[in-house]
């Protein structure tokens, strides 16, 4: 017997998961929202919705993709009583994280929190696409 045939969530009759699974979303089917001059910033955020809040049983505000075309930012902001972890998937960012400006790129990851501020640029000629989570203390 397969895994998933005993798995509540899941289709006891076919190993592909039913659209209405609340293990698997499609990409298709994410939330989508753009936010102009976010915080502050350049330009356009696309935030392309994971799972949002509601539907989360941890203490995570954001589990979403960002897209930030080339020159776009998010303006500097603090992150109290929370940690927000970027993970570059695509393109190249310039990061000021507190007092340390750093440049990141595909793979590289960022940890902000603690009642730190930090501010995103994409600055190679691809967008910038992030995973980014928000997980409060």
């Amino acid at each position: 017997m397969a895994l998933w045939q005993n798995c509540p969530l899941c289709s006891n009759t076919n190993p592909e998961l039913t659209e209405g699974s609340r293990m698997i979303r499609r990409a298709s089917t994410y939330d989508s929202e753009t936010r102009t001059e976010m915080r502050g910033g350049n330009g356009d955020v696309v935030i392309e919705h994971f799972w949002k809040k509601d539907e989360l049983k941890g203490k995570t505000r954001l589990c979403a993709k960002l897209t930030l075309a080339p020159g776009a930012s998010i303006g500097l902001h603090d992150h109290v009583d929370e940690e927000e972890i970027f993970i570059v998937l695509r393109g190249q960012a310039k990061i000021q994280d507190g007092a340390e400006t750093a440049v990141v790129n595909v793979g590289d990851t960022i940890l902000t929190g603690d009642g730190s501020g930090h501010a995103v640029e994409s600055v190679g000629t691809d967008p910038l696409e992030m995973v980014a989570l928000i997980v409060q203390y």
